[in-house]
């Protein structure tokens, strides 16, 4: 297992532990059947799971660690974030502060979110956009055991064309940026595809495409296509030539419609998804991400007088439409995964998605199930993570009393150990010291 970690570009544990480690609980959550184990118990060696289940053996000289009425889990995954930033309370004085800031203070600033991520439970993330390759960096040292973070898949900067939502460049007067387009940005399918040949070569995990306009973006609609067929074909075959899956940021219904033409493996957002969409996704198997946290937290903005005159109509509409999109995949059947979009609101907080996506119609252990096992389907990492299973990576989280009950009990993550490392127990005495 450990060298499949490796060839998989996945970290070993830093600080693996000398002897066994034994976690139990009143519970554990078995993603595969999305049902409740008790009692719960975990070991652990070598950063891997060992044995796992209410009969598990404790190995002699092991250190047992109790957690009491507690559900035991695998560690979560957020498969739409955005590690590298997030939005301030004045959105001129962002913009600002972009300018102005290097890459090195901005890659320390994304440190405190990698911690936050991490403590609230989240052991891997996939990163949808990040420019100046900071994802990479965090990545990498993460993977070192220099920063304290979660699994970083990375992305690089999304693929768009030009004045598109994955544009960085758009809405400034011509001539003023000395680069008038974003990283990632291109036209027609050769540039695109050559685009994705350089986003592989600096260090992007998955490619990133934004199919259509944005909320945030100032000068899109939000609904309205910004690649053709040919070019989101393009995206597609030369990424999953090179074995890197693609996530298209969709929030219109037509330019969904061609990203899951083209093959992508993830709709994000899906605010205006069709039935047509929804039955190409279903037929294809594509999944799904809803980032229902993303349309609340830009309400919270819009609410405190905080998004430009040119995000308020786009951010009105999107929240109209996009729980009935949700509601709609989930009664056809469509895979839902688990995404936030976290860096639109604070990072930390993205266990809300849980009860969100309850709300929407999926039942709390399909919530639960979205964000293990689902997920690591999703992003290629079924051999080492999403269940609590011998030979997978020991990632485990502890939330108090039963979420299957209330799920919202997801959001009081209490312990976090990340291959076999345990960097959050509250319940610890002495309180647990992590790195």
């Amino acid at each position: 297992m450990l060298l499949l970690a490796l060839l998989l570009g996945l970290p070993a544990s830093a600080a693996e532990p000398s002897k066994p480690v034994v976690l139990k609980a009143a519970r554990l959550f078995d993603a595969k059947t999305g049902k409740l184990v008790a009692p719960g118990v975990v070991v652990v060696s070598e950063g891997e799971i060992t044995a796992a289940g209410s009969s598990a053996a404790v190995p002699q000289g092991a250190q047992v660690i109790e957690l009491g009425d507690a559900t035991l889990l695998p560690g979560f995954i957020d498969a739409h974030t955005h590690i590298t930033g997030q939005p301030g309370d004045d959105w001129r004085q962002d913009i600002i502060d972009r300018m102005q800031r290097t890459i090195p203070e901005r890659t320390v600033e994304a440190l405190p979110y990698a911690r936050a991520t991490l403590m609230a439970g989240f052991t891997t993330i996939r990163n949808l956009g990040g420019e100046d390759y900071i994802d990479v960096g965090l990545r990498n040292g993460i993977r070192r055991g220099r920063v304290v973070g979660p699994r970083i898949i990375a992305s690089t900067s999304g693929l768009g064309s030009t004045g598109g939502h994955c544009d960085g460049g758009n809405s400034w007067r011509k001539g003023l940026l000395a680069r008038e387009s974003g990283q990632g940005v291109a036209d027609g399918p050769d540039a695109l595809r050559a685009m994705v040949r350089e986003h592989i070569k600096y260090g992007a995990d998955i490619i990133k495409v934004c199919a259509t306009g944005g909320v945030l973006s100032r000068n899109d609609d939000v609904d309205a296509p910004q690649l053709t067929q040919a070019e989101l074909d393009a995206i597609v075959d030369e990424a999953h030539a090179r074995k890197k899956k693609v996530a298209a940021h969709a929030h219109g219904a037509e330019g969904a419609r061609r990203a899951i033409r083209a093959g992508v493996d993830s709709i994000e957002h899906g605010s205006f998804l069709d039935d047509e969409a929804l039955e190409l996704m279903k037929r294809k198997g594509t999944f799904f991400v809803p980032t229902r946290i993303a349309l609340r937290g830009v309400r919270e903005r819009y609410e405190k007088g905080l998004l430009s005159p040119e995000q308020i109509p786009k951010f009105k509409a999107a929240d109209a439409a996009a729980r009935q999109a949700v509601s709609k995949a989930i009664a056809r059947g469509v895979r839902i995964a688990f995404g936030t979009d976290a860096g639109v609101f604070a990072h930390g907080r993205n266990a809300e998605e849980f009860a969100l996506l309850v709300e929407a119609g999926l039942s709390p252990a399909d919530a639960l199930r979205a964000a293990t096992i689902v997920d690591a389907e999703l992003l290629g990492l079924t051999p080492l993570l999403g269940t609590l299973e011998v030979g997978k990576l020991a990632d485990v989280v502890a939330v108090p009393g039963d979420p299957l009950q209330d799920i919202r009990r997801t959001e009081q993550v209490f312990f976090v150990m990340k291959e076999g490392v345990i960097y959050r127990n509250d319940r610890a005495t002495p309180p647990v010291v992590t790195r």
